[in-house]
């Protein structure tokens, strides 16, 4: 039977090994944790969400609800537990983490043909020893004897940033008089969100608490960080001093924007205001958005409850910062996720260049269907229209600049553009939108892949195996 192995069991690692063996592949798939952990993991659970529970936007004018789409038409796991473990979030996606890394861990143990390795691998078997295409999908966390490996396989130093994870407060914690039920412009998920009265919990600030609250937290004492006058952090997820040291509007119009809401005490608009989301299906845990933090322990419990609303908060979860390691992907990887010095070898996930979940497990189902293929019948991997968002994401990961990469998210920006675009922005996102699962309908068709969404329309893609709509 034809085989592949999987190194790394986050998103990325369990996407590749379940469309691998969704082709009739045999699949090995290693997995360090619990044998050994890394810094910010808790269990030994598949595909567990670290820094967020957040798989961000969910509509088609929005490039990650497009690639989410994509991906549910793919018969992406990931979506499918996605899907099924939602929490209240708005117009974004997010969900129960354990409940979600439960569901992909018990998906991929029950696969018949999906083999889970307990224990560190140390360096990517030679092409002799592999016995088949090997997918390398350690993520960013990344061991270092590993990353070795991995660097002198790719013929590139590996690179890295720093990266920082929101605090987690019991909600029983949390002052309902004072923070209020809400939705910006009162999207809700459902009717089940809208007779709440929203999907986040809303802690208000006039003008003069935050004023006190920026101040507090701009001077506020990090934690003690090797390298840390060198640190590099991912611009789209700054530790929330950091951007606080930016300027003293910088969190009203980031993070602690209060548009699209209004205080039901006053029936105005707050001058800044502080949102939770649900992070467990039963609604016992909220977690800051937006608050990644460096902060010490003691300065996050100090300034943090200073918020309105938080005053009584018990931290379930701190927030910390972590380094993550991943490739200069365009030197080293081309449109298929594959190596450029070796063909067998590809590479997923964040450690392949990208950042996000979404991004991570999409990058992940395109290797393990390409690996997948060329296991099974030594079909030749094929890179998916960059008219796609799946497809834009591969190629700006294999074609942008190497001299100052890095990870990025999909945006409508890398997407291949409109001959004739629309005039108006929302038109002409929804039309590219369309133009995508057309042609992904295509490329499936040719690739002998099976459509999972009824018809070609976007909205058709909205309902995928597992849908909780």
């Amino acid at each position: 039977m034809p085989a592949i192995r999987v190194i790394g069991g986050g998103l990325a690692g369990c996407e590749a090994a379940w469309q691998a063996a969704s082709r009739g592949v045999s699949v090995t798939l290693h997995e360090m944790r619990p044998v050994r952990m890394t810094e910010v993991h808790r269990t030994g659970d598949l595909a567990e969400l670290v820094c967020s529970n957040s798989l961000r936007a969910d509509k088609l004018d929005n490039a990650a609800g497009l690639l989410k789409a994509e991906m549910r038409r793919l018969g992406s796991l990931v979506m499918r537990a996605a899907d099924a473990t939602r929490v209240p979030a708005g117009a974004a996606l997010a969900v129960d983490r354990r409940a979600f890394a439960a569901y992909v861990t018990a998906a991929i143990d029950a696969h018949p043909l999906i083999t889970v390795v307990r224990g560190e691998v140390t360096e990517i078997p030679a092409p002799a020893e592999a016995g088949g295409p090997v997918i390398v999908a350690t993520g960013p966390l990344t061991s270092g004897r590993f990353a070795a490996s991995l660097a002198a396989a790719v013929g590139e130093d590996c690179l890295y940033f720093y990266d920082a994870i929101s605090p987690i407060v019991s909600a029983d914690s949390i002052d309902r008089r004072v923070a209020f039920r809400a939705s910006r412009w009162d999207r809700s998920l459902g009717p089940e969100g809208a007779e709440a009265g929203g999907d986040y919990l809303n802690c208000p600030m006039n003008a003069e608490e935050y004023r006190a609250f920026h101040a507090a937290l701009a001077g506020a004492e990090g934690a003690t960080l090797r390298d840390l006058d060198r640190a590099q952090f991912f611009e789209g997820c700054l530790p929330i001093e950091v951007l606080a040291r930016r300027g003293a509007d910088a969190l009203r119009f980031g993070p602690m924007k209060p548009v699209g809401l209004a205080d039901p005490r006053t029936g105005r608009r707050p001058y800044a205001v502080v949102q939770l989301r649900q992070d467990s299906i039963a609604g016992d845990h909220y977690s800051l958005v937006g608050f990644q933090t460096q902060l010490k322990r003691s300065e996050q419990e100090r300034v943090f409850r200073m918020i309105p609303g938080l005053a009584g908060a018990e931290f379930v979860r701190f927030g910390m910062v972590h380094r993550n390691t991943y490739i200069n992907a365009p030197r080293a990887l081309r449109d298929t996720w594959q190596s450029r010095t070796r063909s067998d070898l590809f590479i997923a996930g964040q450690v392949s260049g990208v950042e996000g979940y979404v991004e991570s497990a999409a990058s992940g189902l395109l290797a393990g269907l390409n690996a997948g293929g060329a296991a099974a019948g030594g079909a030749a991997p094929t890179a998916a229209p960059p008219t796609t968002a799946i497809g834009a994401l591969a190629r700006y990961v294999s074609h942008a600049s190497a001299l100052a990469y890095q990870p990025s998210n999909i945006t409508f920006g890398i997407i291949e553009p409109l001959e004739s675009p629309p005039r108006h922005a929302h038109e002409r996102r929804h039309a590219l939108a369309a133009r995508a699962l057309a042609d992904l309908d295509r490329w499936m068709i040719a690739a002998g892949l099976a459509t999972q969404a009824a018809g070609g329309s976007p909205e058709a893609s909205r309902s995928g195996p597992g849908s909780s709509r």
